[in-house]
């Protein structure tokens, strides 16, 4: 049986990949905090019976921001706070676009082309972490890169593939 000390030390340690992917997938630094404070919540109430609690934290994640996105509070943003600028590579216009338009897609597309292009993850395992099969994962991932070309053209669209 797992103790609390487990919890801690993978707590730790998966925060950092946690919160990339709660704020690709939420696009706001606030959002990405209360959810991934959601799923290390979530996760603590069943961690003695987890057989693979990486795997588990990846869907509680994305099940939690797709059940998070169907909340009218979902669309309030904090404004007292200026955003904090930061040196990043890469092109900041490019980003900004896609940002914008990840966030016009539907929670479930947002979570597939999160979970496929930005941490690389198979069709399959996509289509374990959001209870879907893979048919259903490569129809909605089409769909969802087809929308994304529609607001930013053929070549950044492309950027995600690559």
């Amino acid at each position: 049986m797992r103790s609390t000390e487990d919890f801690e030390e993978f707590a730790r340690a998966r925060i950092p990949q946690l919160y990339r992917t709660a704020w690709l997938l939420t696009g706001d630094r606030h959002h990405a905090e209360d959810l991934v404070q959601e799923t290390l919540a979530n996760l603590l109430r069943t961690w003695h019976r987890i057989d693979t609690p990486t795997a588990y934290a990846r869907t509680a994640l994305v099940r939690t921001f797709v059940s998070q996105r169907r909340r009218k509070s979902w669309s309030e943003r904090p404004t007292a706070d200026l955003p904090e600028l930061a040196e990043r590579a890469g092109d900041p216009e490019l980003r900004l676009a896609l940002q914008s338009a990840l966030a016009e897609l539907a929670p479930l597309d947002r979570a597939v082309l999160v979970l496929r292009f930005f941490e690389d993850r198979s069709v399959e395992q996509v289509a374990l972490d959001l209870g879907k099969n893979a048919s259903a994962i490569t129809t909605r991932t089409a769909r969802a890169l087809d929308r994304l070309r529609a607001v930013l053209g053929d070549g950044a669209a492309q950027l995600i593939v690559h």
